[in-house]
C-alpha cells in the first residue's frame, strides 16, 4: 500500500509591488536600450535608393532608446522607495558575515550541478551578491548614458549633473565603450538570473517565478535568511 507523504508549506509576502513593477520595467527597458543600442552603435541602412528613411528610421531608434532610458530610471527611484519602506526588499549580500562566502560557495556549486542541494534561503548569497552588482552595472549605465545624452548641452542642467563621468573616464568616446561593454555584461548577468529561477522554480518548487507576480515563496522548509524579513 502506498503512503502519502504531506509537505508543509510556508507562505512569505517577500516582493512589494514597487519591486513587482521595477522588476518587469527593468525586463522590457534591458532588452529594449539593449537593442536599441546596438542599432545606434552599428545603425543599419534602411534602403540604398531612399537615403533619408535611414536617417529617419535611426531618430526614432534614438527616440525609442532616450525614452526607455528615463523610464528605467524613473522606475529605479521607485525602486529604491521600496528598499526604504519593506524589508523583503532589503535583501542585500551579508559581506560583513563569513558563511555568506561558504554558503556562496555552496550555491554555486550547486547550480554548476557539482553539489546536490543547498541550504534553503528566501534569498541565497548568490543571488544577492548578483542582484548588487547588477545593480551597480545599472548605476554605471546610467552615468555613461546620461553623461552622452548631455554631451550636445553641456550647459544645461543635465550637463552639470553628469559632465564630470566624461572627465573622469578621460573622454565622450571611452565612456561609450564602458557604456557599451557593462550593457553586454548585464545582458550576461540576465541569462545567468533567468537560469537560475527557472531552475529554482521547477526543479527545486522555490516558487521563484511566480512570486515575481503575487509577491509571494510558499517554500517546503525553514530559510536561513528568515529573520531578514523583520
Amino acid at each position: 500500500m502506498k503512503s502519502v507523504k504531506e509537505v508543509q508549506r510556508k507562505e512569505y509576502y517577500i516582493f512589494t509591488p514597487f519591486t513587482r513593477i521595477f522588476h518587469w520595467i527593468m525586463v522590457v527597458s534591458i532588452l529594449v536600450l539593449f537593442v536599441t543600442g546596438l542599432l545606434i552603435t552599428k545603425p543599419m541602412d534602411v534602403t540604398a535608393t531612399e537615403p533619408y528613411l535611414t536617417s529617419a528610421s535611426m531618430d526614432l531608434v534614438r527616440d525609442i532608446h532616450f525614452l526607455f532610458a528615463f523610464l528605467f530610471t524613473a522606475s529605479l527611484i521607485l525602486k529604491i522607495y521600496g528598499f526604504i519602506t519593506n524589508g523583503g526588499d532589503r535583501l542585500f549580500p551579508h559581506f560583513w558575515k563569513g558563511h555568506f562566502y561558504s554558503d556562496t560557495v555552496e550555491v554555486a556549486l550547486h547550480y554548476m550541478l557539482l553539489k546536490p542541494h543547498h541550504a534553503p534561503f528566501l534569498r541565497n548569497p548568490l543571488a544577492r551578491a548578483g542582484y548588487a552588482a547588477c545593480y551597480g552595472m545599472i548605476a554605471i549605465e546610467i552615468l555613461t548614458g546620461f553623461a552622452m545624452y548631455f554631451m550636445t548641452s553641456p550647459s544645461a542642467t543635465g550637463g552639470t549633473l553628469f559632465g564630470w563621468v566624461n572627465t573622469i573616464l578621460g573622454s565622450e568616446m571611452m565612456t561609450h565603450y564602458v557604456h557599451h561593454y557593462v550593457a553586454w555584461l548585464i545582458i550576461i548577468f540576465a541569462i545567468a538570473h533567468v537560469y537560475m529561477v527557472v531552475r529554482a522554480e521547477f526543479m527545486e518548487g522555490e516558487s521563484e517565478v511566480s512570486a515575481m507576480f503575487s509577491g509571494k515563496k510558499v517554500l517546503p522548509h525553514t530559510p536561513k535568511d528568515e529573520a531578514d524579513l523583520d
